[in-house]
């Protein structure tokens, strides 16, 4: 990014690794916890056929909230923390990549472009498995008629919240793995690849250009964290309209077994139009608007953080 107004960027050789690791895992759970209503609300929106039980985002939340509880909203939740470990490796990825492409550009364009995508690579391959069983487990109560799989009705009303949680993962986990083995833990594996890696390919440099477009045009003495904030969600919105249509094939794949992603695109326009394309739309970019915002501050400030201390009075922000 342009250094005129000491917006400075912490590369991976600056930081304090241990650091880094430790708040890392923090700040990922707790922007996950804050995001997940929406996060299962997308998935039951883009699942629906037409609007059979929801007609928006806000219409989702309130029903689920009064038919579900607090804990319907947050279906699948102890399963999906593990995509931590997935979290931690597209951090890992993307700064070593960054540091990789340096030696031959530049471009903080470029170096954000492939690092991005490469990291998305790299923690899709981990974050798979996770998602089809979280999905399933998503799609539950409500949304339950729509999905393969059905939880045994002792599940549901079991008493322990632990034991139900892990207990409903591993019903669900020993059905998708007698319906499809091993492979049904990976499906719509391309089809989330050919969703994340351009969101997060995409998301990096829009990022980067929107918060220069935002500091040439800002007071001189506006703080410079408060434009990186700004440009987040911008990243976020701008990214997830444009990989939004194949996010909806990709829940379709995971959550009604598909195999085909052309077809189920095809069956997508032949049964709700070009309109079906943007189903849960509102939902993901509501969600990823706090998770930029805590991604840009919390990861900007993260790595302050874990800068090393020899050159943390080489730094001024």
């Amino acid at each position: 990014m342009q250094q005129k107004r000491n917006i400075r960027i912490i590369e991976w050789e600056d930081l304090d690794k241990r650091k880094f690791y430790s708040l890392g895992v923090f700040m990922t759970l707790t922007t996950r916890a804050t995001v997940y209503p929406f996060t299962l609300i997308r998935t039951r929106l883009q699942i629906q056929k037409g609007k059979s039980l929801y007609n928006g985002t806000f219409d989702a939340f309130c029903k689920i909230l009064k038919a579900e509880g607090m804990q319907g909203l947050y279906r699948g939740f102890m399963v999906n923390t593990f995509t931590l470990i997935s979290g931690q490796a597209y951090i890992t990825t993307y700064e070593l990549v960054r540091k990789y492409v340096s030696q031959y550009s530049s471009s903080n364009t470029l170096k954000s472009l492939v690092a991005g995508g490469s990291a998305s690579l790299v923690a899709q391959s981990i974050t798979v498995p996770i998602d089809v069983v979280s999905q399933q487990l998503m799609m539950q109560g409500q949304g339950e008629h729509l999905t393969r799989f059905k939880l045994k009705s002792k599940m549901v009303v079991a008493t322990s919240k632990h034991k139900v949680t892990f207990g409903q993962t591993k019903d669900i986990m020993v059905q998708i793995f007698a319906a499809d083995g091993f492979r049904g833990f990976y499906r719509g594996y391309v089809a989330s690849l050919l969703t994340y890696i351009p969101n997060s390919a995409l998301w990096w440099p829009f990022y980067h250009f929107y918060a220069e477009q935002l500091s040439r045009l800002a007071p001189s003495n506006c703080p410079h964290l408060l434009l990186q904030a700004v440009a987040g969600p911008m990243a976020a919105a701008t990214a997830s309209t444009i990989t939004n249509p194949m996010d909806v094939v990709r829940a379709r794949v995971q959550v009604e077994g598909r195999s085909s992603v052309i077809e189920t695109f095809k069956q997508l326009l032949a049964e709700e139009g070009m309109w079906g394309l943007t189903k849960g739309l509102s939902a993901r970019i509501i969600s990823s608007t706090p998770t930029s915002i805590l991604i840009v501050i919390g990861y900007e400030t993260l790595k302050r953080l874990s800068l090393r201390p020899e050159l943390v009075h080489t730094r001024h922000w």
